[in-house]
């Protein structure tokens, strides 16, 4: 028994085997009880050094990031729970033959990071639409009104080792398909992509640096490519890879980037200078009418603290953070000269707002590895490797105070060969480097330079001015001292490529054939740029506004024309000069000489014509310019936007004697068979007979365009707005029309088949407006919305004045066809007779 107790007693188990011991002998302890650790949360999450473990590799920064294993976490400080964050997601490396490249953006979103009710965070995205003081009682109803959606939400796995922040687990939502954080609805439409491959799916690296983090993931989508069509025609939906592989692969990069506290100092948008713009709606509890806040988009300079004064005093000063574009390594090495000149060419601009070296291009620092190109914070030209003929200037930014962030220039490949064709058809009558199909690389290398200048004009803010170039008289483009002292226009944002006006015995220099910023663009940049000592944005506006006004008054060519007005002919895409008809004369006379020299200057060892087939497309799809450039005169309305300050109506018609001058253009020019265009030489080499030749389809397409309801009525509303002194008429502009294009009808000539087809499309286009088509219906359109697209102009005088115009036309037919000798001539007038006849008659 003693040896039996003895052991019980080692393993901490007492027992009372003598009950005749006295009381006074000692009672055996209690089993201990387990204190509480101290060190363990109370609100039960688990303890920072357990779910951040010493396998932990942490990176500092916005968020503290840690990767434990194969699992990221976010460590998120409480100072920046609910402060906003743009997300911005670009396409690192993509599939190919989709069209999009790497580098450009998928996805824009400002969020928020908030703590939830039971121990998770959410991830709310960010909807500006309606804003209110938080000291106004209306604060309440806007904030009622504009709940923002919860995108995501994490459970929150443990707070900081000093609990000033809380670690939740990222990697499922970054690893997954969440669409804050990856390719848009609409991009994977386009994309025909379908659902993502989890185990296909996961993130490369999560990188945290002071003001935003950047995460790399692998994204790879199931895709079963669509077939489609009728007829014998299959139509295929889908890119290569879901051909090859049902599925599609693409690497992405999302930015978190932090906004400022306090928004930059937004500047109003003022429609008589080019600026992109944002907007929300501000409700108060003073207002009697809701405001819509619309304000321009610009980069935040300011000056160095200790240069304020200096700045105030008119001295030129540095910003605190200058602009600055890197060239992506990517590029050609004998190209990034002349794209970093480009955007160095601004730097004159902004010492107009008072800055110096605010704006700089640099090559791409290729050994730094802690930069990246889709790092958000930095401003990159990205090279994409593309057969598109184009370039486009995004930017990214704040919606709060149109504060730009950060911007990715797309620059394609093939650029150069738009440029090329370009300069060729515009500038080759004057400038003897242009007649080659590869241009040198100097030549080609200024090409390049002014487009970088246009695209970074884009970033910075600035819009087209499409209306640029109205301000500059035609017979000043000839001028060489003139056109090479002030450009051909005075905006690089026009859409004003070359200068095809100057004439060869002008002996103008590239200097005056170039595009340049010019006197517009300085002048944009520093009432968009130039600080006023205000704090209050209404203060603020009536300053610009008196800018605007002073300085329109001293110099016109600061006019901006906008490029969303489809009815002002002084603000059109590639014309030049205050008159489109002079213009195109001159245009018209180099086309002639160089439509001479095309086979000469586009051979090339081995080439089928092809060379000569591009160029002498590219010569009549500049012909069609000057056409369209016309055009548009007719019916014209001015829109000039002032303020009450300003004196003039802001709509006026453009003047009769330059609508009728626009009329005589067309007969002259187009509707008179422009023969010089029927080069056998070139068409027998290059041009199969067996469809309608082109002019011919740009003569019919001028006259459905004369003819279009919406034009007609215009002209008719104009009318009686201003009066019918001061319009032209539909009835005079139709008879003009007429007096051209059916002159045989007196001259008793006979009408060639260019003729024939320009006449019958002629009364094609007037029969339509009495017998429209039924309106066409549009997929997910209702029937009853499809006929709002068109104009009606049923229950108006158009259709009265075309009536009475056939009747008046057939009567002339029909005088004609018996002093008619030619076979076909006589045929073409009895058709169109009975079109006529029916058309006013159906029955």
């Amino acid at each position: 028994m003693k040896k039996i107790f003895v052991l019980f007693c080692a393993l901490g188990i007492g027992f009372n085997l003598h009950a005749q011991k006295k009381k006074t002998d000692t009672v055996p302890s209690p089993p201990p009880v387990n204190k509480p650790d101290s060190t363990q949360p109370k609100d039960g999450l688990k303890k920072f050094k357990d779910v951040i473990t010493d396998k932990a590799i942490t990176k500092q920064g916005l968020f503290t990031v840690h990767k434990v294993d194969d699992k990221w976490y976010f460590e998120i400080p409480d100072s920046l729970f609910n402060r906003q964050v743009m997300a911005v997601t670009r396409f690192s490396k993509v599939a190919g033959g989709g069209f999009i490249y790497g580098g450009e953006l998928a996805n824009e979103q400002v969020v928020t990071w908030e703590k939830g009710p039971n121990k998770n965070v959410f991830l709310r995205v960010v909807t500006t639409i309606s804003v209110a003081d938080s000291t106004n009682q209306i604060y309440k109803a806007v904030t009622n009104s504009n709940v923002n959606p919860i995108a995501a939400a994490f459970d929150v796995k443990a707070r900081s080792k000093d609990s000033s922040g809380l670690v939740i687990d990222v990697t499922s939502f970054f690893s997954g398909d969440n669409q804050v954080v990856s390719i848009d609805p609409m991009g994977k439409r386009s994309l025909n992509l379908a659902n993502l491959a989890t185990d296909r799916s996961f993130i490369k690296d999560i990188a945290s640096f002071p003001l935003n983090i950047e995460v790399k993931t692998v994204k790879t989508f199931n895709s079963s490519p669509s077939m489609g069509g009728g007829g014998g025609i299959v139509i295929s939906s889908g890119l290569p890879a879901a051909f090859a592989a049902g599925a599609v692969t693409f690497e992405m990069n999302t930015s978190f980037i932090l906004l400022p506290k306090q928004p930059m100092k937004k500047r109003r948008f003022d429609p008589r200078v080019g600026y992109f713009a944002d907007n929300y709606t501000v409700f108060g509890d003073d207002q009697q009418k809701v405001q819509d806040d619309i304000f321009v988009v610009r980069w935040r300079l300011e000056p160095k603290e200790e240069d304020i004064e200096k700045y105030k005093r008119g001295e030129l000063v540095e910003p605190k953070k200058p602009i600055v574009y890197y060239i992506d390594p990517a590029t050609p090495k004998q190209w990034r000269p002349y794209l970093i000149q480009g955007i160095n060419d601004w730097q004159s601009a902004f010492e107009k707002a008072g800055f110096k070296n605010a704006i700089m291009g640099k090559e791409w620092p290729e050994d730094d590895t802690t930069m990246s190109l889709e790092d958000a914070r930095f401003a990159v030209l990205r090279y994409f490797a593309s057969g598109i003929e184009n370039a486009y200037g995004p930017n990214v930014h704040d919606p709060r105070s149109g504060e730009i962030l950060e911007s990715h220039i797309g620059w394609y490949h093939n650029v150069m060969q738009l440029l090329h064709d370009w300069y060729m058809v515009q500038a080759a009558a004057v400038d003897p480097k242009a007649r080659k199909m590869r241009f040198d690389d100097s030549l080609m290398g200024q090409l390049v330079r002014f487009v970088s200048s246009h695209e970074v004009g884009h970033t910075l803010g600035l819009r087209h001015n499409m209306g640029s170039s109205s301000k500059t008289p035609v017979e000043m483009l000839r001028n060489k001292a003139w056109v090479e002292a002030n450009g051909h226009t005075a905006s690089i944002m026009d859409y004003a490529r070359f200068n095809y006006v100057a004439q060869p015995e002008d002996g103008i220099t590239q200097k005056g054939l170039f595009p340049r910023i010019g006197d517009y663009d300085k002048w944009a940049i520093k009432w968009g740029y130039t600080l006023t000592d205000v704090k209050d944005e209404d203060a603020d506006e009536k300053i610009t506004n008196r800018w605007i006004i002073d300085s329109l008054g001293k110099n016109p060519r600061l006019w901006f024309g906008t490029e969303l007005n489809p009815y002002d002919p002084r603000s059109q895409t590639e014309d030049l000069g205050d008159n489109s008809m002079k213009a195109g004369e001159y245009g018209i006379k180099n086309l002639k000489r160089i439509i001479q020299g095309l086979p000469e200057w586009t051979k090339e060892e081995a080439d089928k014509y092809q060379n000569l087939d591009d160029m002498y497309g590219q010569v009549v799809i500049q012909f069609n310019r000057y056409m369209n450039h016309v055009i548009k005169n007719v019916g014209g309305i001015y829109e000039t936007p002032k303020s009450v300050e300003q004196s003039g109506d802001v709509y006026e018609p453009a003047p009769k004697a330059t609508q009728k001058e626009a009329i005589m253009f067309l007969q002259k020019q187009l509707f008179e068979t422009p023969t010089w265009l029927f080069d056998k030489t070139i068409l027998n080499k290059t041009s199969n007979p067996t469809s309608a030749e082109t002019v011919n389809n740009i003569q019919i397409g001028a006259i459905n365009s004369l003819f279009r309801p919406s034009r007609l009525n215009i002209m008719a509303v104009s009318s009686n707005r201003f009066g019918n002194a001061n319009t032209y008429l539909v009835d005079e502009m139709m008879d003009d029309v007429k007096k051209g294009v059916w002159s045989e009808l007196a001259s008793k000539r006979p009408i060639d088949n260019m003729r024939r087809n320009v006449q019958k499309a002629y009364v094609e286009a007037l029969i339509s407006i009495l017998n429209p088509a039924p309106p066409q219906q549009i997929s997910g359109l209702p029937a009853s919305f499809a006929a709002l697209l068109g104009t009606n102009v049923k229950n108006t005088d158009v259709p009265s004045i075309v009536r009475a115009h056939l009747v008046s036309l057939r009567a002339d037919i029909l005088a004609a066809i018996p002093g008619t000798t030619d076979k076909m001539s006589k045929y073409h007038l009895q058709d169109v007779a009975e079109r006529i006849k029916r058309a006013l008659d159906p029955k």
